[in-house]
């Protein structure tokens, strides 16, 4: 397997091995691979010749300190689950002064609006630190491809406008959230929930699922009450938000459309450690 730590040999090595005809598919991670990691590389491995998988924890897109040293690094395990999967995988895991050059700094960016909602409401600064390393991995990598979850819908959407208004020549592939055998999205953050919160988290997706029904006969007001009311009897849980959002724009819906695709968005704390999901509404 091909390690690289460094933009400068990555780029030459893909010099060396491409053809006009080449197609690279790209995987970018922050590491702590799990089987909705892997589901992306294979996705990858199928539709392209050559893919490249990123290993970076980017500190651009924490606005909480403790959050970025508590994240799990996990690079010795990640590249035997890679080469598990396909030797073939090409590794890029470069160091933060490789990436930033000594200004670890976030550029801004304009996303319509999209960067507004949600997780942009409660992280802030979070999706100009998203938009800095996607755009810098894709100009080292130049991707024909570039495979993303959508258990980060709000990213996913954000990475496709980041590629709009660039005009990057790479296309999005977004890919269906996996998740554990009790349903909890998968996520490198479930490695920090001891075994009973891990189990205990099962809930989340069983509210969403509730709310995906009520949201057929009932508001958005209803349901949105309901959800928080059904957080208040789970002692472990705090509920940061719960939004039911336009799929396109990501606006909160006031009343419904039929002509229009809804999502709902959530993110909880239990222990202090954050988690979110989403569930498609139609």
């Amino acid at each position: 397997m091909q390690i690289f730590s460094g933009n400068v040999a990555l780029r030459e090595y893909l010099k060396s091995i491409m053809t006009p005809e080449s197609t690279i598919g790209f995987v970018p991670t922050m590491g702590a691979l799990h089987q909705g990691h892997l589901a992306l590389m294979q996705k990858s491995l199928q539709e392209n010749q050559f893919t490249v998988v990123s290993i970076f924890v980017n500190p651009t897109q924490f606005n909480n300190p403790e959050d970025l040293a508590k994240y799990p690094r996990t690079l010795d395990q990640d590249v035997e689950k890679m080469t598990a999967l396909s030797p073939e995988i090409i590794v890029f895991a470069p160091t933060v002064a490789d990436i930033y050059e000594g200004n670890t700094q976030s550029q801004s960016f304009d996303f319509d609006g999209l960067e507004n909602q949600m997780e942009g409401q409660f992280r802030p600064g979070h999706f100009n630190g998203v938009g800095t390393i996607v755009k810098r991995l894709f100009e080292i990598v130049t991707p024909t491809n570039a495979y993303f979850g959508e258990k980060d819908f709000q990213q996913l959407q954000i990475v496709k406008k980041l590629v709009e208004k660039n005009k990057l020549p790479v296309t999005i592939v977004g890919c269906p959230i996996f998740r554990e055998a009790n349903q909890l999205a998968m996520s490198s953050r479930n490695e920090r929930l001891s075994p009973t919160e891990r189990q205990e988290a099962a809930v989340i997706y069983t509210i969403l699922k509730t709310a995906k029904e009520k949201f057929k006969t009932q508001s958005t007001t209803v349901v949105g009450e309901w959800v928080k009311k059904a957080f208040l009897k789970q002692p472990l849980f705090t509920l940061e938000y719960f939004v039911i959002a336009n799929e396109a724009t990501l606006l909160p819906c006031a009343r419904k459309n039929k002509t229009k695709n809804y999502r709902a968005f959530i993110a909880v704390f239990i222990n202090n450690i954050r988690l979110i999901d989403t569930i498609s509404l139609h």
